[in-house]
């Protein structure tokens, strides 16, 4: 049975959804961040040497990286369900949205998410915290956010010509953007078609399931 190394509010979500979406059979492991830094906990490390999450355990195996994880259930699970037929246009998008989602969406997400964070932290001495504002807010505003806006009118433009980003049916693309869709829309706006087109995602029974299965989801803003 798959087993999934679940940390609460993080990328292992979307690994559920998919469990979900597939009718496999699961497990849940739930692991806690720390309440003060938002770390993963130590015991993390038992499963995985970088002590990261998702993770997931399967007949002996070990997989992280949510990109691994989403291909290698597919693959093992997905009876060609949920990735477009060799040789098509949508498997081309398929395999450009699986690894632009952490590759490019991210990164940008998760600066905005720190810069945001490095004035507020209690570790910071009060009289630099005025100068670190001035400094994260002038990378947000000149560098990050024209940056995030730039792919949000990307995306949009990308669901233009079908419901899902590799074609007229969900695939494991859609689930690997899903994360940055939410991130995205904590830290800026998005557009009313990635707006619906979030929603129904997560309307649908599984992934509703899935946060019965993971627990309450909420993102770092």
């Amino acid at each position: 049975m798959v087993i999934v190394h679940h940390l609460n509010n993080s990328r292992s979500q979307r690994v559920i959804w998919l469990l979900e979406e597939l009718g496999v059979p699961y497990e849940v492991k739930r692991y806690e961040r720390d309440a003060k830094t938002m770390l993963a906990p130590a015991e993390l490390r038992a499963v995985h040497p970088l002590g990261k999450s998702p993770v997931i355990t399967d007949e002996g195996k070990t997989i992280a990286e949510t990109g691994a994880i989403v291909e290698y259930l597919i693959e093992t699970y997905g009876n060609d369900r949920l990735i477009p037929p060799h040789g098509t246009p949508e498997r081309l998008r398929y395999t450009y949205w699986m690894h632009y989602a952490e590759g490019s969406a991210m990164p940008l997400l998760v600066m905005k998410l720190i810069f945001g964070a490095i004035p507020k932290s209690p570790q910071l001495p009060f009289f630099i915290k005025p100068v670190a504002r001035m400094i994260t807010q002038g990378v947000v505003k000149s560098y990050l956010d024209p940056q995030i806006k730039t792919h949000i009118a990307f995306w949009d433009a990308e669901l233009g010509a079908a419901p899902y980003f590799a074609g007229n049916e969900l695939t494991g693309a859609d689930i690997m953007m899903s994360f940055p869709l939410q991130a995205a829309a904590t830290r800026s706006t998005l557009t009313p078609k990635l707006a619906t087109y979030l929603t129904s995602l997560e309307s649908r029974p599984a992934y509703q399931k899935a946060l019965d299965a993971g627990g309450p989801f909420e993102l770092m803003g």
